[in-house]
Parts: C-alpha cells; structure tokens; sequence
C-alpha cells in the first residue's frame, strides 16, 4: 500500500515521514513469501519493486563520476550506488529540540547538519559513530557523503528480485537487464565499499574517494548477501570473532560513544544477518557461536524481566542497553522474530 502510494515506504506513518524512506527490506520480504509459493508470486509485486527502484535511482542517469543527487551516486568510475537522504533541511519533528540543540553545538552549514541527522534516521541507525566526523559528535554527522555497504546490499536483493520475476514471466530480455544491473552493482560493492587495510567492508567516502575507516556490523551484509570473496568472508569472519564477539553476541561497532547504535549495544537483526553472512561462507563454527550466545541473552534478560527488548547490552550482561532519544523498548518484533527463528533452528 505505501509504496503503491507513495512510491516508496516512509520511515514511520506519519505526514512528517513523508521526506524520507526506511531501508529497503521490501524485496526481502517478497523473496521470503516466494520460498514459500514459489516465484510465480513474484509478478504480482513487481510494479511496487519497481517504483521502490525508481524511487532509489531518480535522476542517476544525468550523473557525471564524482557527482550525487539525493539517493543517487555516481562514483569514479562511472557505476552507481546509493546514500541515505531526506529531502527536508529543517529538524525533525519528532525530535525538534534535540535537533536544534544539535545546531547550536556544530560549525556546519545548519542545513546540512539537519539533513545528514534526517538521512541517519533514514537508516535506521540513528545514531552511530558510523556516520559522524572525525570529531566523532552528533555535530560532525556527514550521511550523505557516504555510500553504505548495508543500503546497497539491499538494493542488490531489489534488482536481483526484479531479474526473477522477469525470469519466472520467460521475458529474457528483462531478465539479462536485470541481471547486469545487479552484477553492476556487486562488483562495485566490492571495488569501493572493500577495506583491504581493514580485512573490512565499510562504508564509503565519495567526497574523499576512499573507504571510511570505521568497522561496524553493517560490513557482514556483503556475506549475508553473497557479494564477499572467499578470501574476504574469511577476513571479516576473523575480525567478528577477534573484535566484535562478546559474551551476549555482536556489537554494533566498536565505539562506546553512548549512542545506541554502537558498543556496547547489538540489534537482533544484525546478529541474525552475521548468522546468515557466516553460514553462507561455510563460518558454521562462528555462526553457531553467535546465535547460541544472543539466544541464551535474551532468554537470561526474559527470565529476569518478563521482557523481550529492542536491543542488548553484550559486554556487560548485568546492565541493560543505553542510549538514543527514547526508553528502551519493550518486546520489540524484531526481537521476537530472530529469536524464534534461532529457536526453531535447533529443532531436531
């Protein structure tokens, strides 16, 4: 319905939401009902995944290398990815005075700041030091100079799901568009987005022509997604177990900056994702150790509370997670639904 309307889904249900999308799950979605039908329920969403692409792509045919409009980015050498973005430069209304607080507090154009926090919120990961400036502040936040690793995995699925409802209809030509599109699009994940430094996929910088330096779970969407090599599955595999694994599961980065999208929080579907990225790439091991870890957190958390929550605290299981603009959340979906499915896995 909202992408029928709208062209896109709106980052909540409200009017004021109206300037920027959630990241685009959709296809996923599709894809998950088609395991159970089969593809010949493909072709009964393709105008909605159509118009969500067009949504994503507007005005990237008229881009020269090095240069962005809104979600569109054309990079170096010529392939086209995507950013986070809002069309709106004032605070958000939802968080007015924290924005303008924000404002007061940064030495960049107002309108920019405001537009990079509503382009945060646009990912989801509103806030983490992923997105800020060398300062590492709220006040340095600079989304729309980055190209993310996760957004253009997702859109990867959307032209890849797009190639199987053609495929599933016998229209080849369609199909082989679709395939390129999305063969285009992985090997530009892997030539820009790849942190060999690292051993990383990371996000990247268009305005300095270079990957960010800053590791977060965001870089196991390449894994989850079968854009990784080998090679660079088993790096990011070394670097989760090394780095990110903690008593209760993964974190989201490694910055205990007191925003909820970093140490030492993790979301549900960041672990599951790291789950699907290490089984994908033959990382049992690992990927048994990660889910029997956040299983037992959330039952542990459960028992004590009566609760399942938004997110967790996987450093310190005594102490609940912090941080963002709002309480912690109670029995939160996404919660629920990864841990019933990581329930049902061990199932005999």
């Amino acid at each position: 319905y909202l992408v029928n309307r709208y062209g896109f889904i709106p980052n909540g249900n409200r009017t004021y939401y109206l300037t920027r999308s959630q990241p685009p799950f959709f296809a996923l979605m599709v894809q998950l009902l088609a395991q159970e039908q089969g593809d010949s329920v493909l072709p009964r969403y393709q105008p909605a995944l159509l118009r969500e692409y067009a949504y994503w792509m507007a005005g990237a045919d008229s881009l020269a290398p090095g240069a962005a409009t809104r979600r569109a980015v054309c990079l170096p050498g010529g392939e086209l990815l995507n950013r986070y973005w809002d069309d709106s430069t004032e605070p958000r209304e939802e968080s007015y005075a924290e924005d303008v607080a924000a404002a007061r507090g940064s030495t960049r154009p107002t309108a920019q700041l405001y537009r990079d926090i509503r382009a945060a919120a646009a990912s989801g990961w509103d806030f983490s030091t992923r997105w800020f400036g060398p300062a590492g502040t709220l006040a340095s936040i600079r989304t729309t100079e980055l190209v993310p690793v996760d957004l253009n995995c997702l859109l990867l699925t959307l032209e890849q799901t797009l190639a199987r409802s053609y495929a599933s209809q016998g229209q080849h030509s369609a199909t082989r568009t679709w395939q390129q599109k999305a063969r285009q699009r992985s090997k530009a994940i892997r030539r820009y987005c790849w942190n060999e430094a690292a051993g990383w996929y990371t996000d990247y910088d268009f305005t300095q022509r270079r990957p960010t330096t800053i590791r977060t779970l965001a870089g196991v969407f390449p894994l989850a997604f079968g854009v990784a090599t080998t090679r660079q599955a088993r790096q990011v595999a070394a670097g989760l177990e090394a780095d990110f694994l903690k008593d209760g599961g993964l974190l989201t980065t490694l910055n205990a900056s007191g925003q909820q999208w970093d140490a030492p929080n993790a979301w549900a579907p960041l672990q599951y994702l790291a789950i699907q990225g290490l089984t994908r790439y033959q990382q049992q091991p690992l990927a048994d150790t990660v889910a029997t870890r956040w299983v037992r957190l959330n039952t542990r958390v459960f028992q004590q509370t009566g609760k399942l929550l938004e997110k967790y605290n996987v450093t310190d299981l005594r102490l609940p997670a912090g941080g963002g603009e709002y309480p912690l959340q109670d029995g939160f979906g996404w919660t629920n639904g990864v841990l019933l499915n990581l329930l049902n896995r061990r199932k005999p």
